[in-house]
C-alpha cells in the first residue's frame, strides 16, 4: 500500500500555525498599529487628519456626504441689537449672484453707478470655501411685536439667511468661513462704500442711500469753527484706547443750535461724508415708549451717527390711545410713555457699553428751551452755534455758486452782512437766481438792503454805477429789480 499521500497529509497538518502563533502575530500587529496611530496623532494636526479621513471615506468607500447642518443668521440678535454678521452676509452674497439665480431684487442706489442685486425669498446661492461646499438661502416671515406696548403696530417681517453645509465642516465654517465674510465686509466698509441714511416710522429701520453732497469744503461757516469741528472729530477717531482706558463708551455728542437755514443738516451730512459713517435719523414722534426707544437704538450699527432733530419740539411724555380691533371703539387700553429719563438712559446708559465709534447729534433752533440734563458734558460734549451768514461764509458761497473769488460788490455785501441777520440758505438762494455773477450779486445786494430795511435799518438803494456793467446786464438787473419791487408790494 502506497503511504505517500498519508505522509503528505501529515506534513500539511504540521505546517498549520498553532493558536499561540496566531496570538503572537496579532499582538505584534496591534502594537505596530498603536505605534503608527500615536505617531500620526503627534505629527499630523487634527484638522488635517479629519480631512484625510473624510477624503478616504469618500473615494475608498463611496460615501459622498454626511448629514447637513444649518446655521440661521437673523437681522437682529436675540432682540439685543442689530446683527453685524447679517449685514456682512448680505453684502457677501450679492457678490456671489450668478446666472443660475433667477429670482432677484434689483434697484438703483441713488448716485451710485451700479445696479444693486439681492436674492428673493426661497432663492439659494452656492459657494465654495477651502474645498467645502455651502449653500445660502434667504427667507423672511412676519413676526409679532416683541412687547405688549407695541401692539398697535403692524406685524413686521423678520429677515434671515440660512447656511447649509456638511455636518463634518461645522468647525471650519465657524472658525474660518464666517470670520472670512466679516473680514471682507469690514474691508469694504473701510474703503469706498455707499453710505446709508436710515429712518423709521413705527417699525424697523429702513435704509436709503445717503446722497447728500455736503462736505466741509462746501460749508459756509467761519474757518476757525470749521477747523475746531474737524480737529474734534479726528481726535475722537484716534482715541479708542483712551476711551477704553478711562472706562467710557467710545461715543461723542454734538449739539447744533441756531436759526433755521443756518446749515445744521448740511453739517451732519458733511460729518458723515468725512467720517464715512452711516446716519440713523430718529424722529422722536415715532417713538412709542422707552422700551421702543431702547430697541431702536440697539438696532443701530457701529460707525454711525444718530441724529435727533429739533429736540426742543418733542414732549417728554406721550400718551397714546389704543383702538380696539374687535369693536372699533377707542378707549385708553394702556398707557405708553416716552420720558426724558428714558432718552437720557438711551444716549449714555448701559447699551452704549458695547457700541463703538458712535456720534450722537441733537439739533435745535432754541437752545434755551432744552432741559439742562441733555446738555451736560458726556451727553453733548461740543455745542456748535450755527448762526447767520458771515462775510467769510458768503465768500465761500460765492466761490461755490458763481466761481468768483472777488468782485466790486463784495465790499457792499460785507458791510450789509455786518448789519443784517440773514442765513446762509437765504444767501445761497439769491446766488442761485442767475448764472451771471454781476446779476446775481446785484440781486443779493438788493435783497440785503430790503432785509436791512425790514429789520429797522436804513433803506439805501444800490448804486449800480459802482459796478462797470454792460448795457444788457444793466437792463437785466433793472428788470429783476422791478420784479422784486412788485413782489414786495404784493
Amino acid at each position: 500500500m502506497n503511504s505517500a499521500p498519508l505522509r503528505s497529509f501529515t506534513s500539511s497538518l504540521r505546517s498549520i500555525p498553532t493558536a499561540s502563533s496566531w496570538f503572537d502575530a496579532y499582538v505584534a500587529l496591534s502594537t505596530s498599529l498603536m505605534l503608527l496611530q500615536t505617531a500620526t496623532n503627534q505629527l499630523i494636526p487634527a484638522n488635517v487628519r479629519s480631512q484625510i479621513y473624510k477624503t478616504m471615506k469618500r473615494y475608498l468607500f463611496g460615501v459622498v456626504a454626511g448629514k447637513s447642518s444649518h446655521i440661521t443668521i437673523r437681522e437682529t440678535w436675540e432682540n439685543m441689537g442689530r446683527n453685524e454678521l447679517y449685514d456682512a452676509v448680505k453684502e457677501y452674497i450679492s457678490s456671489k449672484i450668478s446666472r443660475a439665480n433667477r429670482k432677484l431684487r434689483v434697484g438703483k442706489l441713488g448716485g451710485a453707478n451700479r445696479i444693486a442685486k439681492a436674492i428673493e425669498g426661497g432663492e439659494s446661492i452656492a459657494d465654495v470655501f477651502d474645498n467645502i461646499k455651502l449653500t445660502w438661502r434667504y427667507s423672511q416671515q412676519d413676526q409679532p411685536p416683541t412687547n405688549s406696548s407695541s401692539s398697535r403696530r403692524q406685524m413686521s417681517p423678520e429677515y434671515q439667511y440660512v447656511l447649509s453645509f456638511d455636518e463634518n465642516d461645522l468647525e471650519k465654517v465657524m472658525d474660518s468661513y464666517l470670520p472670512h465674510i466679516l473680514d471682507k465686509y469690514k474691508a469694504m466698509k473701510e474703503g469706498e462704500k455707499v453710505l446709508k441714511h436710515y429712518t423709521r416710522m413705527n417699525g424697523p429701520w429702513q435704509a436709503a442711500e445717503l446722497g447728500h453732497p455736503a462736505t466741509f469744503d462746501t460749508l459756509a461757516m467761519e474757518p476757525e469753527l470749521k477747523k475746531a469741528i474737524l480737529d474734534d472729530l479726528d481726535r475722537f477717531l484716534r482715541r479708542k484706547s483712551f476711551y477704553k482706558k478711562v472706562g467710557k463708551a467710545w461715543k461723542r455728542g454734538y449739539l447744533l443750535y441756531g436759526p433755521p437755514g443756518t446749515g445744521k443738516t448740511s453739517l451732519i451730512a458733511a460729518m458723515a461724508n468725512y467720517l464715512r459713517f452711516d446716519i440713523y435719523d430718529l424722529e422722536l414722534s415715532s417713538v412709542f415708549s422707552n422700551a421702543d426707544l431702547m430697541q431702536s437704538l440697539r438696532n443701530t450699527s457701529n460707525r454711525s451717527i444718530l441724529v435727533i432733530e429739533d429736540i426742543d419740539c418733542n414732549r417728554e411724555v406721550r400718551d397714546r390711545l389704543e383702538e380696539d380691533d374687535d369693536d372699533h371703539s377707542r378707549k385708553p387700553k394702556y398707557l405708553k410713555k416716552f420720558t426724558l429719563s428714558g432718552l437720557l438712559n438711551s444716549i449714555d446708559g448701559l447699551w452704549t457699553s458695547s457700541a463703538e465709534e458712535r456720534i450722537i447729534v441733537f439739533t435745535t433752533n432754541h437752545k434755551e428751551q432744552i432741559d439742562p440734563a441733555l446738555l451736560r458734558p458726556g451727553r453733548m460734549d461740543m455745542h456748535i452755534n450755527l448762526s447767520f451768514c458771515t462775510f467769510n461764509g458768503f465768500r465761500l458761497l460765492a466761490s461755490n455758486y458763481l466761481d468768483v473769488q472777488s468782485h466790486p460788490l463784495f465790499e457792499q455785501v460785507e458791510h450789509l452782512l455786518e448789519t443784517t441777520e440773514v442765513t446762509p440758505a437765504a444767501v445761497a438762494e439769491e446766488l442761485m437766481k442767475d448764472d451771471d455773477a454781476d446779476v446775481a450779486l446785484s440781486g443779493l445786494v438788493k435783497f440785503l438792503k430790503r432785509k436791512e430795511m425790514e429789520d429797522g435799518g436804513t433803506n439805501d438803494v444800490v448804486d449800480e454805477s459802482e459796478v462797470p456793467l454792460q448795457r444788457s446786464k444793466k437792463m437785466k438787473i433793472e428788470e429783476k429789480t422791478k420784479i422784486d419791487d412788485e413782489q414786495i408790494k404784493n
